[in-house]
């Protein structure tokens, strides 16, 4: 039962017996305590799963890129690889984003993957 169904309930309670008592005195009328709203969100709102410190994705059999490029997810990423990657960092910029980097060390040389709130920003190969 929601709770101004409840109040609404007490309060016409509460008139009834003060209007049967027979007493003149004013009904004490109970106010229902106020209702707590959700805290907004503290950090970076992040579409669609994402990777964690151990590089695995946290859903899987997600994801519809069909190339590597800029924009497309992290899991997404992994998942176009074939394969878990060597290192992955998960960190929070100053700005409130989530930022990641993954590397892969490839038998050509290695490629560094920067993402910004689970959207790939750029890649490096050095």
């Amino acid at each position: 039962m929601r709770l101004d169904v409840v109040s609404a309930l007490a309060l016409v309670t509460l008139g009834l017996a003060a209007c049967n008592s027979g007493q003149s005195e004013a009904p004490v009328v109970a106010t229902a305590p106020p209702v707590a709203r959700p805290a907004a969100p503290t950090g970076p709102v992040i579409d669609g799963p994402t990777l964690g410190p151990d590089g695995r994705c946290t859903v899987t059999g997600f994801g519809t890129a069909t190339t590597i490029e800029p924009g497309i997810s992290e899991c997404d990423l992994v998942r176009l690889k074939g394969k878990a990657a060597t290192d992955v960092l998960v960190g929070e910029s100053g700005k409130g984003q989530r930022e990641v980097q993954v590397l892969y060390s490839e038998p050509g040389g290695r490629e560094l993957y920067f993402f910004v709130n689970n959207r790939l920003d750029r890649i490096v190969r050095p």
